[in-house]
């Protein structure tokens, strides 16, 4: 693909000694503070995010952009974790939640990267599911950590492979801050969430995420009372919670935000 075009960036922002086939195709140096929890979503020109039910939003929402699966590799690679909802665990059957899963012509590349950073080989999937109404045959749940509440672990219980865990942080709901808390305390890097929008919704209002990351992709979707497409944020009102610019790049006719996000 061809390098990401730097049109703004804050010169503050952290920096990782990349290699050079990250570094010529993201455009410039790139990094994230090991404290931070990022966010990851690609977003139509209106705003749609999520597609209804059965469909894999990410691939139709950005037409299936080279560029956007960079930087979803590039950012997957950089984390140590990756928390994702049941509704985004359901849509995507074959995903790992790894770098190579969306660009795996440079998986060596990322690969190493992680090497660099002191990470593990591949990100922690932490899956969140109150219910817990999940496939646990799926090959990503092996060494996931699901977390759940007592019914979700009582519906679990006995069909999860052996390098699951699950983790109960409270008997009837999941307390985003703590398990965000035990997330990092168990990392040696930033974790990253792919959402999708309902959870995201509540982890911005728990105050909770430090970035993100939006992909701003030139289609149109539309919307209509029912038909199951959902924005960036659902279910939770913020109020207007500023935001603050700190790069963008093009890659043709795809933006790249990265956003810091005021803590109130």
């Amino acid at each position: 693909m061809k390098p990401l075009q730097l049109l703004f960036e804050r010169a503050e922002l952290p920096r990782f000694d990349l290699s050079t086939p990250l570094l010529t195709t993201y455009g410039s140096d790139f990094g994230i503070d090991a404290s931070h929890t990022y966010a990851n979503f690609v977003s139509s020109v209106d705003g749609v995010v999520a597609l209804p039910d059965g469909v894999e939003s990410g691939r139709v929402v950005s037409g299936d952009s080279e560029a956007d699966r960079f930087v979803m590799a590039l950012l997957r690679a950089c984390a140590d974790a990756v928390i994702i909802g049941a509704g985004t665990f359901r849509q995507t059957p074959g995903a790992f939640w790894h770098a190579a899963d969306v660009y795996p012509s440079l998986a060596e590349v990322f690969a190493d990267l992680r090497r660099r950073l002191g990470l593990r080989p591949h990100p922690l999937l932490v899956l969140v599911t109150a219910s817990g109404d999940i496939d646990t045959k799926r090959p990503a749940v092996q060494n996931a950590l699901i977390a759940t509440t007592r019914a979700g672990e009582k519906k679990l219980h006995g069909g999860l492979p052996s390098g699951a865990r699950i983790v109960v942080l409270d008997p009837h709901v999941i307390p985003l801050a703590s398990l965000l808390g035990l997330v990092h305390s168990e990392s040696h890097g930033p974790v990253l969430t792919e959402g999708g929008p309902t959870l995201f919704g509540e982890l911005m209002r728990g105050g909770l995420i430090d970035e993100l990351f939006l992909t701003i992709s030139p289609r149109l979707f539309g919307r209509h009372v029912g038909d199951g497409k959902k924005g960036l944020i659902d279910g939770t009102a913020l109020d207007g919670r500023p935001l603050e610019l700190a790069s963008a790049r093009r890659g043709g006719a795809h933006l790249f935000l990265r956003y810091v996000v005021s803590q109130l």
